[in-house]
């Protein structure tokens, strides 16, 4: 196997970067002194208590198969996703290993032509290693071509970058051509407080129909659950897609049975616990803003340093997300805080590997007391 490189530079043997799309969340693992993991853009509450002790029961039957329907997980992802007509609207659901797995499959059963990735810097790398994987094409983010397969990730991450629903659709009816695909992940959609079903995709039932029936346009929503419910271990995706016959054809490619026991017992639980929702709406938008004010106090001591303003940190992204994508504005800057936060057992994310941009930081949110720590490590960041 290659060997990779960690977000601080030194030589890693978690990704072979030959073969594999960098990701982050791997530090932590190799951390003797590991306190908290603000690499990635998991929920700061935690995994909840319900579904994992759901998780774990699952395990113990582990002598029997899981349901290949993928029930009753299925339905109750439905009555969350769609809480008054579910029923309608379930067979357009179908649940995978993690979006990876639900990324590929709808990239490789779309027709053959050139990609383009969202409007934004820079977005979640999955699309583009499974469309160079299938040798597509690339165009240019901000290309005014249409191409045969739309890739956006909205809101974006790391930019942070959020179209509303309807600037949204008209992004997709401007860029894709008839007879294209058009993949949107709203992973961190549901972030947005208890409305956020009328400003995403999956409530624009009519858009979706029409497109498809006017342009041939086939329109795929896709979900990763393992972050707002924090289980990136456990491996659970889902795509809507524009038609029960489209969902039956990405079936028809996937690979029985892909989401395993413990998997489907954690969704079918987590998705009822509704005080977890309303806690996740409550303190993650408070505690960003408490985040990016201390982060702030950094930057300032750093322009005092330097008696430079064009040193001082740009915040990207909208409030309600779970995370903080920062740019420090030189690179050296920027090695040194992921170098400092991971000696701290505080993992950050470099933008350099996987995002190539060598002077971001992403900086998850995280609860008071463990930012402490992480401001202790950069209390002399930068500063002469």
């Amino acid at each position: 196997m290659s060997t990779g490189m960690s977000e601080n530079g030194t030589l890693s043997n978690v990704w072979d970067t030959k073969l594999q799309q960098f990701h982050g969340g791997q530090d932590w693992n190799h951390l003797d002194n590991f306190i908290e993991d603000f690499s990635v853009t998991t929920n700061a509450l935690g995994t909840p208590k319900a579904a994992l002790e759901a998780s774990r029961e699952a395990v113990s039957n582990f002598q029997s198969s899981q349901s290949s329907n993928q029930e009753p997980a299925k339905t109750s992802l439905a009555q969350f996703l769609w809480p008054d007509d579910y029923l309608k609207h379930k067979d357009r659901l179908l649940l995978g290993n993690g979006a990876s797995e639900l990324i590929d499959l709808a990239i490789r059963s779309a027709p053959s032509g050139p990609w383009k990735p969202g409007p934004w810097d820079t977005q979640y790398k999955e699309y583009q290693r499974s469309a160079e994987a299938n040798n597509r094409t690339a165009l240019p983010s901000k290309d005014t071509n249409r191409a045969t397969l739309l890739c956006i990730v909205n809101p974006c991450n790391p930019t942070g970058d959020y179209f509303t629903v309807e600037e949204l659709k008209r992004w997709i009816i401007d860029n894709v051509e008839d007879g294209g695909v058009v993949l949107v992940d709203e992973s961190m959609q549901p972030w947005q407080l208890s409305e956020f079903r009328s400003d995403s995709l999956i409530s624009q039932h009519e858009f979706l129909a029409s497109i498809y029936r006017e342009s041939n346009v086939s329109v795929y929503v896709i979900h990763s659950w393992t972050k707002i419910w924090s289980c990136a271990g456990l491996r659970v995706g889902s795509v809507v897609c524009p038609t029960a016959q489209h969902c039956d054809a990405l079936k028809r490619i996937q690979v029985p049975w892909s989401v395993n026991g413990p998997a489907l017992a954690f969704l079918d639980t987590v998705v009822k616990d509704h005080e977890y929702m309303e806690r996740t709406w409550e303190v993650t938008t408070r505690w960003r803003a408490e985040l990016i004010d201390r982060l702030m106090s950094l930057s300032k001591a750093i322009v005092d340093s330097h008696n430079d303003e064009r040193l001082a940190w740009k915040f990207h992204g909208k409030k309600f997300l779970s995370w903080v994508w920062i740019d420090m504005k030189t690179i050296e800057i920027a090695e040194e805080a992921v170098a400092k936060a991971k000696a701290a057992g505080v993992p950050v994310r470099s933008g350099n590997p996987g995002y190539d941009r060598p002077t971001f930081v992403r900086v998850a949110v995280r609860e008071p007391s463990k930012v402490d720590f992480l401001i202790q490590a950069w209390k002399t960041l930068g500063i002469r």
